[in-house]
């Protein structure tokens, strides 16, 4: 019975390895696909507008799948799931080769390489977790910085791919590396805790002579883990979690947006900006890990850990604004996409911490959905902000005050986790201890 729990290691670490090839192979394209956006918009003769479409719906359908994708993982294999996802990321880039129309590509490399991103991604992060317990805050970390090292490694070579094959070659050959996520998605073996956790039913059943009613219970718990859990909605700590998680995507995509902007305002050379994006990717990589690292230690409760660092990311970028030169816009660009990193490394964590394992694909899924709100609205409020100001700072305040405002939906949170732990402790102390002691009555009637 003991290895229906997490493994904490062992074969799950080729999990964690699967799943950082994942991230890079999926979230990482997706951000450095912007190198095709000025070939696109020529090639067809459209306005930025019309192309940056593609981009949106393949973020869109990436959000809107996660349920789909969870709910199948539930349904079937994380494993099934995965190896799908891979084959629509790689339809999605090689029908994109083919440039018919402009619809023609929100279609392939906007909705398929969505739908294929949203089905690897989902799975690959929500297994990491079922194989680790203890390690799981380092497991998460360790599988999410796969997002950042291809993401430092993909800009040269996209860019190399499309001065010698053109953007549809690029594409196309793109296509073909994202085939190495089914690869992956065999290694993500399943766990047999499910099996397992009959055996131990089964023993108890005929230790105890209640066979049938026990197996009718087996029966329905099975049924039920077998289901997208949808109520999920109903929990106070899942409405709690899920507003800091839209709020905190609310200014997650704001920085990166504005900070090419303030350094041209600041009078900052071209090549100088585009290197703070590399510090960016750099100290974002290096926070992942080190944070899921002290977190393995366990000193520090990991929804306060996430507090901390959601407050210190806040006050980065209320300072980032303050900087006036080159120099001292990297520090603030360094303190911010550090704070990300650690951010990014535990949030996940913290929901499995939350809801529970049992419901942690449903949760995953759910999550995702009801974030991706926050991920949709913050970009064009900030830019709104920043049109009536007429300053680019405005932006960086927008973002910091939001995250500040997040944390306290944390803070509740833990304070009712907290009082609900209490008051589980107080209906499960024996009545007997109440009296320790005899009673007064007991004690007059023995000295009679």
């Amino acid at each position: 019975a003991k290895d229906s729990d997490p493994p904490d290691g062992g074969y799950g670490w080729v999990v964690v390895v699967s799943a950082f090839m994942v991230m890079g192979f999926t979230v990482a394209v997706l951000k450095t696909f912007g190198l095709f956006f000025v070939e696109i918009q020529q090639h067809f003769d459209e306005l930025a507008s019309s192309t940056s479409w593609i981009t949106s719906v393949t973020i869109v359908v990436f959000h809107l799948g996660a349920p789909v994708a969870s709910s199948l993982c539930v349904q079937y294999t994380h494993r099934t799931v995965v190896i799908t996802g891979g084959l629509l990321a790689f339809s999605g880039m090689a029908l994109g080769f083919f440039g018919l129309n402009m619809v023609w590509m929100y279609a392939t490399t906007g909705f398929l390489q969505g739908l294929g991103i949203s089905f690897s991604w989902t799975p690959a992060i929500s297994i990491v977790s079922h194989y680790f317990s203890k390690k799981r805050a380092l497991a998460n970390a360790i599988a999410s910085a796969g997002e950042c090292a291809f993401a430092f490694m993909f800009g040269p070579f996209f860019q190399w791919l499309i001065s010698q094959y053109g953007w549809k070659g690029a594409l196309l050959i793109i296509g073909g590396i994202q085939l190495n996520i089914c690869v992956c998605g065999v290694l993500m073996r399943p766990l047999a805790s499910s099996c397992l956790l009959k055996a131990r039913h089964c023993e108890t059943e005929t230790a105890s002579g209640n066979g049938a009613s026990r197996r009718d219970k087996e029966d329905k718990s099975s049924i039920m883990h077998k289901t997208f859990n949808w109520m999920l909605v109903r929990r106070p700590e899942f409405v709690l979690y899920a507003i800091f998680g839209i709020l905190a995507a609310m200014s997650f995509f704001v920085p990166p947006l504005f900070l090419v902007p303030l350094s041209y305002s600041l009078g900052i050379d071209e090549s100088w900006t585009s290197s703070l994006l590399s510090i960016l990717a750099m100290v974002d990589f290096g926070g992942r890990l080190l944070c899921g690292w002290y977190a393995n230690f366990h000193v520090t409760k990991t929804i306060h850990l996430l507090a901390m660092t959601i407050t210190l990311m806040s006050t980065s970028l209320m300072l980032l604004p303050l900087a006036n030169n080159y120099l001292s816009l990297a520090i603030f660009t360094g303190f911010y996409g550090f704070f990300f990193g650690t951010t990014v490394a535990i949030h996940i964590t913290v929901l499995a911490d939350v809801v529970g394992m049992p419901e942690f694909d449903s949760a995953l899924g759910l999550f995702m959905l009801i974030r991706s709100t926050g991920g949709f609205v913050g970009p064009p409020l900030a830019g709104l902000i920043v049109d009536i100001a007429a300053d680019y700072r405005a932006g960086f305040y927008m973002a910091g005050a939001t995250l500040a405002l997040s944390t306290g939906f944390l803070i509740i949170l833990d304070r009712l986790q907290q009082r609900k732990k209490r008051g589980s402790k107080i209906r499960t102390k024996p009545e007997k201890s109440v009296l320790p002691y005899p009673s007064l009555h007991v004690l007059k009637h023995q000295t009679r």
